[in-house]
């Protein structure tokens, strides 16, 4: 390790040549996980698709990318980071051109599966190959970058979608193949532009039993987190096969993990006190961000009455808080060093939004809703990376890709399960509402379809149109009250996080990291540490 420990960070012109083309490739794999969703009922009617298909589209592009995560981060430690984001580009592009193709809803399906790969490769490789460019202590002005990236694709993402399936002459498809020129004029800047310093291990062998049983284990879990509440109750058969069978999955997965030289998720780096507060935290962030934030178009189009289009125009007061506070703490970080501070303003600050998103109905004032999705955007801004950020000054740069794979992995879970459990009782308080309301002016619920979640509205006699928008309004503010509750564990994990002062080396020193596992934490700034080296190569 010696070697690359003194590691120096490229210099900041290098650095944003080939920073320019990562960022193209996580926006454009990030947003393709978004612009679809607007197209969805248009791309399902022009294939002659089914509500159950409807599903699957979104649901296998979640799968592969969120499965696969942890497995591409630990390929990134064993061979070439560069040749592997070469790779992940090549198998996004041609996925996206062939989900652009598809004839029938099979065929989609197939290909959004190969394109969730190439999502979850994108979105892992470039956090590690930034890891492996810049130091710690730098890389938080660039994370600020990545934030503000993040919050337009989410953002942006539906938008796009609405533009290209009201365009006549654009339809679609065309959700798909935008993807592909910015892929391959990102894929030759950065063939161009990305130099790396690459671990040689020759001698490593891929851990392929870890990675099928995390991979099966995983999809089980989700599998189920996507269809439980809808095509079987919460306490059914299948629930009980479905979660044992995960668990007793993962379980034999972290057997092989503590026993194999190379484990696909690094258990001696996750166990560590900071790694896991970290990875705590970003699970509970991304369950209340991801669970919360994806019902607020709903809440604008069936509680507020508003199109697609102005739905996604009036969330971008959150889209303000992520880009500016990712901005702006990412450039103190770098200052300071500290990172401890931010994270925990970001997590109060996000509990603090979904507090006041909790008190909102189909009347509140949309300045209340702007300032408190202000507020939540903010504290993501402020915490979301700077998560993955603690987790990375931790460990080596032999074990970068594996870290934040892992840390990338629980974020996207704790969202995916967030989204899972908060539309339940979404449409539980929603379905139990409209029923209220309706008994009480002497309408039927059931002939009224108070269980649907696709009403049409507009066609809806005016009285009964305000009974389903105050059961929208009331119910999505009773989410958010549980999406505070959930952040606020990310707040208790992130008080006992070490004051950690960043290093402002690529690698671990000799001695960093040691048993104690925290390396790189109160070590990292003390005398000595690496938090005082001098970058070898400075601007």
């Amino acid at each position: 390790m010696s070697a690359h420990s003194a590691a120096a960070p490229m210099d900041h012109r290098h650095v944003m040549r080939a920073f320019s083309g990562l960022l193209v490739v996580l926006f454009v794999a990030m947003i393709s996980g978004t612009v679809v969703s607007v197209a969805l009922p248009q791309i399902i009617g022009s294939l002659d698709g089914t509500q159950s298909q409807y599903t699957w589209v979104v649901t296998a592009t979640l799968l592969a990318s969120t499965a696969s995560t942890p497995i591409w981060g630990k390929l990134a430690d064993l061979f070439s980071k560069k040749l592997l984001l070469q790779i992940a580009i090549g198998l996004f592009t041609v996925a996206s051109l062939a989900c652009g193709f598809a004839q029938n809803t099979g065929q989609l399906i197939g290909f959004r599966v190969i394109q969730g790969l190439g999502m979850g490769a994108l979105q892992v490789l470039v956090q590690v190959i930034i890891a492996a460019m810049i130091s710690p202590k730098e890389r938080g002005r660039y994370n600020g970058y990545l934030g503000g990236v993040m919050a337009v694709a989410t953002v942006g993402g539906p938008l796009l979608g609405g533009f290209i399936t009201d365009t006549s002459w654009l339809g679609w498809r065309w959700c798909f193949f935008i993807a592909v020129p910015f892929t391959l004029i990102a894929l030759v800047m950065l063939t161009r532009t990305l130099h790396l310093d690459e671990i040689k291990r020759p001698d490593t062998k891929v851990d392929y039993l870890g990675a099928a049983l995390i991979a099966a284990g995983v999809s089980l879990l989700l599998l189920w987190v996507t269809f439980v509440g809808n095509n079987f109750d919460w306490i059914s058969w299948q629930t009980f096969a479905m979660v044992v069978g995960s668990m007793l999955l993962l379980g034999a997965a972290v057997m092989v993990e503590a026993k194999v030289a190379e484990p696909i998720v690094p258990l001696h780096v996750v166990r560590r006190r900071d790694p896991a507060l970290a990875i705590i935290a970003s699970l509970a962030v991304g369950m209340a961000m991801f669970g919360g934030a994806v019902f607020l178009g709903q809440y604008f189009q069936i509680g507020r009455g508003y199109s697609p289009t102005e739905a996604g125009l009036l969330t971008i007061p959150m889209m303000a808080g992520v880009l500016i506070s990712s901005t702006v703490a990412g450039r103190l970080v770098s200052k300071s060093g500290k990172v401890k501070p931010y994270i925990i303003a970001g997590v109060v600050l996000l509990t603090v939004g979904f507090l006041g998103l909790s008190l909102i109905d189909h009347k509140t004032s949309l300045v209340g809703v702007s300032l408190g999705m202000l507020a939540v955007g903010a504290g993501v801004g402020m915490s979301m990376q700077n998560l993955v950020l603690v987790l990375q000054n931790t460990v080596s740069l032999s074990e970068l890709g594996a870290a934040s794979g892992s840390i990338t992995f629980f974020r996207s879970l704790g969202g995916t399960v967030g989204v899972s459990v908060l539309g339940a009782v979404l449409a539980n308080q929603v379905s139990a509402k409209i029923a209220d309301g309706l008994s009480r002016i002497g309408v039927d619920p059931a002939a009224g379809g108070s269980g649907s979640g696709t009403l049409n509205i507009a066609a809806m006699p005016p009285q009964i149109q305000e009974i389903v928008r105050a059961a929208y309004g009331e119910a999505t503010g009773h989410i958010f009250l549980i999406s505070a509750g959930i952040a606020l564990i990310g707040v208790v994990a992130t008080l006992f996080l070490t004051p950690t002062r960043l290093r402002d080396s690529v690698d671990l020193a000799d001695g960093e990291g040691g048993a104690d596992g925290e390396g790189g934490a109160d070590g990292a700034g003390g005398a000595g540490g690496a938090g005082e080296r001098v970058p070898a190569a400075a601007g």
